[in-house]
């Protein structure tokens, strides 16, 4: 399909700027801001000036993850008039290129702030800049697989924030639990990606992208996104009440029943709930990983 396929209204027409900020979505930049902040708490180390702290928020949330959005829907506007022909690129609203010229100017600006949080913040942004190109381009999109592009966004939403932010407030490598925390919520994410992929089956098995509700069916789908997260987590807890912080993991393993409960549920609807589980089950997930962010600092302390 080319793009004069897609709705493209006169030639002269400027993004309109609503469309802009719709196709960098500012309700995904809170993944990885909230890692950068656990990262920052896990350290147990403040600076002096909150100016990392607030320069790393920004640039995990609106410019990188902003940047990755838009990158993604210039990858996938062919996909997108398929099952979601309303989105900025495919509805007009972003006529001709104006989607790619976006994302290349946030990916230079990306790389500009995060030469800004020295060497670790600048090598961090290169690999999620790095990512999030991988992840929707050709010729490598990782997308395309079920297994490979949920773990890669995972790890980028989740994992490297946290370490970054750990990272450049301690001014250089973090701690093993630090580290070994931080990639377990990343491989955990790998499940909370896979939600995403549940309202995209339709257009996703017309354009060949083998995402586990297309290739496993929803049912077996949302039984192996689930217990991902679940046994992420679990680790985490093990880890927690090896290191002696056994409330932090109590209140962790609380949070996980309440994902199993969820769960159950979603799996009688895969479809029709996952927007539900993305609330219900998620929130645990994500208030957990302060939990373990507060029980890492404690124990560097």
């Amino acid at each position: 399909m080319s793009d004069s396929t897609l709705h493209t209204p006169a030639r002269s027409r400027l993004p309109q700027p609503r469309a802009m900020l719709e196709l960098i979505k500012p309700i995904t930049w809170f993944p990885p801001m909230w890692a950068y902040l656990c990262g920052v708490i896990s350290v147990g180390v403040w600076p002096e000036s909150w100016a990392l702290v607030a320069l790393g928020v920004l640039l995990a949330g609106p410019i990188v993850c902003g940047m990755s959005q838009a990158a993604n829907d210039w990858c996938d506007r062919h996909v997108d008039a398929i099952n979601e022909p309303h989105r900025p690129i495919p509805s007009g609203r972003i006529p001709g290129r104006w989607g790619l010229w976006i994302a290349l100017a946030m990916t230079a600006l990306s790389l500009a702030v995060g030469w800004m949080l020295g060497p670790w913040g600048f090598g961090a942004t290169v690999l999620g800049v790095a990512a999030a190109w991988a992840y929707s381009a050709e010729p490598v999109r990782a997308k395309r697989s079920g297994w490979w592009g949920p773990g890669l966004v995972g790890l980028s939403y989740e994992a490297l924030p946290w370490i970054t932010g750990a990272a450049v407030l301690a001014a250089g490598a973090p701690r093993f639990e630090i580290l070994a925390v931080a990639l377990l919520y990343g491989l955990g994410a790998h499940g909370i990606m896979t939600i995403n992929d549940f309202k995209a089956i339709e257009g996703d098995r017309q354009m060949g992208l083998r995402s586990l509700p297309v290739t496993m069916g929803p049912v077996d789908a949302a039984t192996v996104a689930g217990t991902v997260m679940v046994l992420a987590q679990l680790v985490v807890v093990a880890l927690l009440v090896i290191w002696g912080a056994p409330l932090h993991a109590l209140a962790i393993a609380v949070g996980i029943g309440v994902q199993v409960w969820a769960l159950g549920r979603w799996r009688q609807d895969p479809a029709r709930l996952a927007p539900w589980f993305n609330g219900t089950g998620v929130g645990p997930y994500v208030l957990g990983m302060m939990i373990a962010a507060f029980a890492l600092r404690g124990l560097g302390g």
